[in-house]
């Protein structure tokens, strides 16, 4: 089938030769007719489908040569990147016409969003947190709003957004239409469909959650130790051009970024941590090929869509099954070739074994030829708890020393320049001794009544 059957307008179909788009995927080719019918629609399918396209195109045929200056529809997503990159999708679609949209999300001032919505731009995409931000000062009416879209639904839920969706759809007028899209359907988002949608066209492409038939997954066990040693080795074979790897925790993330960059692997990091400004460099620049390797978490990578992403390390293996299908899902998408390898560490066994039951297949182990698995990690990502806490009482201890030398200088009883609290070498704490082993000091006459702490200093 080609786009053009679709019955949608020129200008669009102008838009999507423009981005180099042949023909519609599955889910483009189910979900668009449905919608441009005008029903409601609750679609599953895996990351990487083209989903995105298959909700804009039936709301962008709709808007076109409708009046300006009323957002008309609204699409709520879990992450910032998400948004940005729908946002990004749309204007490639609508190149070819007058339709405009905005985004709203947080890390970033609100006046520009204020505008947009004072401006009424045809589309808004939004993160739910952000919205309601601005339902709360009054700058969001929306009150001729017709098409909804809740896409993500499931990491909405994971990241416990529902909530937040169930006081954004009591902010909003009813919308004519709601186009509900997710990977998986948990019992809490089932719940929701059947509060929200009207008679939908159900579309599920398969029967489970699984990565995209375009990955080939292959698994790396490694001791944890060597994991950082192994993705180095890996990247400097050349057996990846370009990698975007996942890291359980925002610490390993920039402990891991750091490392491939002293090897020499150009590598920027993406997680919650970073300003939306950082985040928006390190995903332009890993787009530009200016950094082989983006080191992200599970969160902040929603919404990563790299044109041609030839490969998805799992650095750390995820708890989650669905966790896994959506990192995997970054590469191969729209019936793309892509590699998935994850590295895994004995610990980790039990959790990789889960996913191999989720996705219903024996996932290939490897071994990297010429590399030492005997060997030891010289740079560890994560410092021993025990070693922090010893470290934070450390610092904690000279804080305080320092503190009690301001004191003692303040009180005027610092001790001669020179001279810290252990004296000159071979002088005891106090200085040297007087004959008779009292301190020199202890044989001047003091006033009556004059009782110091030793060297002045209060309660430590």
């Amino acid at each position: 089938m080609a786009f053009s059957a679709l019955q949608l307008d020129p200008n669009l179909l102008r838009g999507i030769e423009a981005l180099g788009f042949v023909r519609p995927t599955p889910i483009q080719s189910e979900a668009i007719p449905e919608a441009m019918a005008g029903r409601d629609l609750l679609a599953c399918a895996v990351t990487g489908s083209g989903k995105t396209a298959a909700f804009l195109l039936p709301i962008l045929h709709q808007l076109i040569g409708r009046p300006r200056g009323t957002t008309r529809a609204l699409v709520l997503a879990p992450t910032r990147e998400l948004a940005l990159q729908i946002l990004e999708d749309m204007n490639g679609l609508a190149r070819f016409t007058s339709i405009t949209g905005a985004v709203v999300h947080g890390g970033v001032g609100q006046s520009p969003q204020e505008k947009a919505f004072r401006k009424g731009v045809d589309v808004i995409i939004a993160t739910p947190g952000r919205l309601l931000d601005h339902f709360g000062q009054g700058h969001a009416p929306l009150k001729g709003l017709e098409f909804l879209v809740l896409d993500e639904a499931d990491r909405m839920l994971d990241m416990g957004f529902l909530p937040d969706i169930r006081r954004i759809l009591r902010h909003i007028p009813t919308p004519k239409q709601t186009l509900f899209f997710s990977a998986t359907m948990p019992g809490p988002i089932e719940t929701l469909t059947r509060e929200i949608l009207r008679n939908p066209a159900r579309i599920a492409l398969q029967s489970r959650a699984a990565p995209a038939a375009g990955v080939t997954q292959a698994v790396y066990p490694v001791p944890s130790s060597l994991k950082s040693a192994l993705l180095v080795e890996l990247l400097k074979r050349n057996a990846m051009d370009d990698a975007l790897v996942f890291t359980r925790t925002k610490h390993r993330a920039d402990r891991l970024a750091k490392l491939l960059n002293r090897h020499g692997i150009a590598a920027e990091r993406i997680h919650g941590n970073r300003s939306q400004p950082q985040r928006n460099k390190a995903l332009a620049g890993f787009k530009a090929g200016e950094y082989r390797v983006l080191v992200a978490t599970d969160i902040a990578a929603r919404g990563i869509d790299v044109e041609a992403l030839g490969h998805v390390v799992n650095f750390d293996v995820p708890p989650v099954p669905e966790d896994y299908i959506h990192r995997v899902g970054r590469t191969a998408r729209a019936d793309a070739k892509g590699d998935a390898f994850t590295l895994v560490a004995p610990e980790e066994e039990q959790d990789f074994l889960r996913i191999e039951r989720a996705v219903k297949a024996k996932i290939p182990r490897l071994q990297l030829e010429g590399f030492s698995y005997q060997g030891s990690d010289d740079a560890p990502l994560e410092i021993p708890i025990a070693e922090r806490i010893a470290a934070i009482r450390a610092r904690k201890k000279e804080d305080r020393a320092r503190a009690a030398v301001k004191l003692a200088r303040k009180t005027g009883n610092a001790p001669a320049k020179g001279k810290g609290p252990a004296g000159r070498a071979g002088e005891g704490p106090s200085g040297p001794k007087a004959p008779g082993g009292q301190d020199a000091k202890s044989t001047k006459r003091r006033r009556p009544h004059q009782h110091r702490r030793p060297g002045g200093q209060g309660r430590s």
